[in-house]
Parts: C-alpha cells; sequence; structure tokens
C-alpha cells in the first residue's frame, strides 16, 4: 500500500501543478483558452480516428468501399467519419487562431521562443497528419491531391526522383502508397500528443504571457477553478459551432470529388486541397517554377521558426505598437485573399494577385517585423524639445 502511493503521489503532484494550481496571469482573456480547445480537438481525433480504423481497408480497391461501409452500415459510423473529418478542420481552426494570438500579443518573444518553435513543429506535424489523412477516402481528389503535392518532391535536386519513388512506394501513386499513407497517419496523432506535452512544459517554464505584455509574477490566481470555469464557457460555444457542422454541413469544408471513386485515367477540372491548405497552396501556385515553389513553402515555416530571433521589438502586446497593429491586421487578411486565391484556376488575375500576396506574407516576417522593433526603440528613445 506504501508502495502504491509512492508510486501515485508523483502523477498527482504534476497533474495538480499543471492543471489545478498552476499560476495563470490574472487578465488573460478569452483568446488563451484556445490552447486547451486544441488538446480537446486532437483528443477527439485520435478517439474517433481510433474507432474508424476498425473498419478502415487500406487497399486502392476496398478503400472507397469501406469509407462508404462506414457510413452507411456501421452503428453511428457516419457519426464518427463526419466529426473525424469536419474535427480536422476545427482543429485547424483552433490552432490557426491560437497561432494569431501569439503574434498579437508577442508570444515568441524571450523568454518563450522554445514555446513558439514547438507551435510551429506541432502545425506542420498537423499540416503533414491531415495531408494523408486526406488521401485515405481514396476519391478523386485524394488521388489526384496524392499525385501533384507528392510529385513536388521531384523538384529537390539530385535525390528528388529517390524521394517521390520511397512516398509512393513504387513508380506512382498506388497501393503501396496507400498502406503507407494509413500507417503513417495512425502514427502521426500520437507524436503530435507527445509534442504538445514537450509544449506545454515549455510554456509552464515561464508561464503564460497576458495581454498587457508585461511581467505577471506579482498577479496570478490558480488555473482551477478560475480559468477552467472561464474556458468552460468557450469550450462549450466551440462545440455549438462544431455541432452545427456535424449534424446540418457536414459536406461543406470538403470537396464534393471526395464522393467519386478514384480514376488515374480522369483528371479532375480543377485539383484543389482542404480548405486549410489554401494559404500554403496559394503561395506554392505563385512561383512559376517547382524548385521555386517547393523552396517558397520551406521559406514559409523557416521564417515562423526564426521569428523569436528576428524579432527586434522590446514590446510585446499590439495594443501598444499601433504601427504593427496596421500591418498585423494587413497579415490576417493577406491569408485570408491567399485561402481564396488557393481556390481559384491558375489563370490572371488570380496568379498576379497570388503573388502580391505572398510577396506581403515574407515581407511582414522577413522585412517589417525586424525594422519595426528597431524603428520602435528610435521612437522610445526620442525624447521631444520642452515646448517654449
Amino acid at each position: 500500500m506504501q508502495r502504491l502511493s509512492l508510486i501515485k503521489q508523483p502523477i498527482l503532484s504534476v497533474v495538480n501543478d499543471h492543471l489545478v494550481d498552476y499560476p495563470s496571469p490574472s487578465n488573460i482573456n478569452y483568446l488563451w483558452g484556445f490552447g486547451s480547445l486544441a488538446g480537446i480537438c486532437l483528443l477527439i481525433q485520435i478517439a474517433t480516428g481510433i474507432f474508424l480504423a476498425m473498419h478502415y481497408t487500406p487497399h486502392v480497391d476496398l478503400a472507397f468501399l469501406s469509407v462508404e461501409h462506414i457510413m452507411r452500415d456501421v452503428e453511428g459510423g457516419w457519426f464518427l467519419r463526419y466529426m473525424h473529418a469536419n474535427g480536422a478542420s476545427m482543429f485547424f481552426i483552433v490552432v490557426y487562431i491560437h497561432m494569431f494570438r501569439g503574434l498579437y500579443y508577442g508570444s515568441y518573444a524571450s523568454p518563450r521562443e522554445l514555446v513558439w518553435i514547438l507551435g510551429v513543429v506541432i502545425l506542420l506535424l498537423m499540416i503533414i497528419t491531415a495531408f494523408i489523412g486526406y488521401v485515405l477516402p481514396w476519391g478523386q481528389m485524394s488521388f489526384w491531391g496524392a499525385t501533384v503535392i507528392t510529385s513536388l518532391a521531384s523538384a529537390i535536386p539530385v535525390v528528388g526522383d529517390s524521394v517521390v519513388t520511397w512516398l509512393w512506394g513504387g513508380f506512382s501513386v498506388d497501393n503501396a502508397t496507400l498502406n503507407r499513407f494509413f500507417s503513417l497517419h495512425y502514427l502521426m496523432p500520437f507524436v503530435i500528443a507527445g509534442a504538445s506535452i514537450v509544449h506545454i512544459a515549455a510554456l509552464h517554464q515561464y508561464g503564460s504571457n497576458n495581454p498587457l505584455g508585461v511581467n505577471s509574477t506579482v498577479d496570478k490566481l490558480p488555473l482551477y477553478p478560475y480559468f477552467f470555469i472561464k474556458d468552460l464557457v468557450a469550450w462549450v460555444g466551440f462545440f455549438i459551432f462544431f455541432a452545427v457542422f456535424l449534424y446540418f454541413y457536414p459536406n461543406t469544408l470538403g470537396h464534393p470529388d471526395n464522393y467519386i471513386p478514384a480514376n488515374p485515367m480522369s483528371t479532375p477540372a480543377h485539383i484543389v486541397p482542404e480548405w486549410y491548405f489554401l494559404w500554403v497552396y496559394a503561395i506554392l501556385r505563385s512561383i512559376p517554377n517547382k524548385l521555386g515553389g517547393v523552396a517558397a513553402i520551406a521559406l514559409v515555416f523557416i521564417s515562423l521558426l526564426i521569428l523569436p530571433f528576428i524579432n527586434t521589438s522590446q514590446i510585446r502586446s499590439s495594443n501598444f505598437r499601433p504601427l504593427h497593429k496596421k500591418l498585423y491586421w494587413l497579415l490576417v487578411a493577406d491569408c485570408l485573399l491567399l485561402g481564396w486565391i488557393g481556390m481559384q484556376p491558375v489563370e490572371d488575375p488570380y496568379i498576379l494577385i497570388g503573388q502580391l500576396a505572398s510577396v506581403y506574407f515574407f515581407l511582414y516576417f522577413l522585412v517589417f517585423l525586424p525594422a519595426l522593433g528597431k524603428l520602435e526603440a528610435n521612437l522610445i528613445h526620442y525624447k521631444p524639445a520642452p515646448a517654449v
């Protein structure tokens, strides 16, 4: 009995320190609840994915039929499938808001560099997981999306063709591709869960940021019950929003071509990824060269990863940075514009608009943020002459 209590005590202590008595700034608002919402979305995806895997068959001749079997014959299968498919969209909505909140309030600034970097890594893992999961229903858009995106690796000098062959497991997107994508899709959520735990541990090392961006060491409250109840309100609102899509508009965020079985002999008129990839896809399409497009996508994530180190501002919160606030909201509008461009055909004027939007995206991270911090520092130190 004594040994059992010794085993349980450290576990209870960790739970208490990080989920009950964890000190949080007293002035954080509802935007800080999207981190916990992201964790809930991940749990939903893992749980529904496990049950779906019990009925799914990763074979090119049976994958599409097995998904239809889940929808039509499995008790509650339609609910599981729609919850998993729409849950991916909800997950990305929550994470995007979570990251934009971090950008606005400067949550990437020292000493929270590792927290931001781990968040970007989690986003990249999510994108990979969602992409390979999108292939599994083996519909028209699944097949051709996999063909187009995996073919981009051929642009890599020297080893590109070998990488594509390895991804496909052969010389085309076929049964070997589907099998390895299914295996990876089952594994990746648990990798994301592990990365999320490390992300939380890194966050709790220095504590959460706050809307004022100031040191809040002396003004903190326990996570429970104050912020638990506050987050609970946000959770209820989120589940109402989720339920509306789940019960009334389950196919709104998907593509109708994915209800057509994959046909290698018939190319869709317009190949597009899921909506949460569209902003990246628009940047990719804006570069006329395949290698240049792949490099641009790599630069997107490099820009996000190095953000804490190229930031020069001494002020965290955009509430006190009027010029940055304008640039920030332009970035939000720019990302929405990129998402819209990603849905459009590759023709003028969409090509030009996408190129201009891509330029602003990189200017914001690589030019405006580093330069703006130095400009603000000069303005802070500038003292006008007293009035005569």
